[in-house]
């Protein structure tokens, strides 16, 4: 018992011995690094953070089809078999989700004056600005933390004591879902096509949301040219310019990517290097008509 500033030691015998008490809790302690450990290299940057609009949590998960592994975050109301709500979000790819938050989330911050501060991991850039990311049928809500230095400015009287003061603030993104409502079960490969691979599918969408971020940078004034961009993402401008055209990429080709029927063979390389302006000649170089034709 501590009692004015002192420590009295406790006259009942101990339930626990104290080496047993002190192993345990040595073992928990290794058990918490090696979750969290676990926790930064799961593929899953939104893991915790991301809910429906009725406070579900939606977990990430995934399915192997046709030697692909395809990933999804999925609400708990489904896993946990219950029926979900109209209007309900219940499940959707999670490299398209992701990539779409990561890029709003520089956007805002970019434009809020924090853009050089701003660190080049996308999982680290989440684990220090964003709480939470509330997904409803036509917008995602981002909630964001954020730290106001000094407390003191806003504390005249100095009662936190040089704490800083968290405040949020909340961004609303537009959306549609990624995933179509006619298609029954998790992915469908038509059996004419060779399923792309998951790793290249998810780089090829990333490469294509980056691509969009920096043409808008560029068209509204945030970038004054693919040098800065570059700069700011540690590329060479060369690396810069090669992709930069994957912001005009046919949507056909995009929803392709984002259903899985993609061509196996594409990849980043032939689907940036030289792009025709016209989409139906996009198509056709990217592979086989048939994938972006329905």
């Amino acid at each position: 018992m501590v009692y004015g500033g002192h420590v009295y030691g406790g006259e009942h015998e101990p339930i626990l011995q104290p080496p047993l008490f002190e192993g345990v809790q040595d073992k928990l302690a290794a058990q918490a690094v090696e979750r969290r450990c676990r926790l930064r290299g799961s593929p899953a940057l939104l893991s915790g953070r991301l809910f429906d609009h009725r406070g579900n949590r939606m977990s990430p998960t995934h399915a192997n089809k046709g030697g692909a592994r395809y990933r999804y975050y999925v609400s708990q109301a489904v896993l946990q078999n219950k029926p979900p709500p109209h209007g309900l979000v219940s499940r959707l790819p999670a490299a398209e989700i992701e990539a779409l938050v990561v890029t709003a989330l520089r956007n805002h911050l970019s434009a809020s004056g924090a853009g050089e501060q701003l660190p080049d991991n996308d999982r680290d850039l989440l684990e220090r600005h964003l709480e939470r990311v509330t997904l409803t049928p036509n917008h995602l809500e981002l909630r964001l933390r954020q730290i106001i230095e000094p407390a003191q400015a806003h504390d005249p009287a100095n009662t936190s004591a040089g704490r800083p003061i968290a405040s949020v603030t909340t961004v609303a993104v537009p959306w549609t879902s990624f995933l179509p409502a006619a298609v029954k079960g998790i992915v469908y490969v038509p059996a004419h096509n060779t399923p792309i691979k998951a790793s290249r599918r998810e780089a090829l969408l990333i490469a294509i949301a980056k691509a969009r971020q920096w043409i808008d940078d560029l068209a509204h004034g945030r970038a004054a040219s693919f040098a800065v961009i570059a700069r700011r993402e540690g590329k060479a401008e060369r690396h810069i310019r090669l992709l930069a055209p994957l912001a005009f990429v046919s949507p056909r080709i995009v929803s392709a990517l984002l259903d899985g029927t993609a061509p196996a063979d594409l990849t980043l390389t032939k689907l940036a290097r030289g792009l025709p302006y016209c989409w139906a000649e996009q198509e056709q170089r990217a592979g086989s008509s048939a994938p972006f034709h329905g």
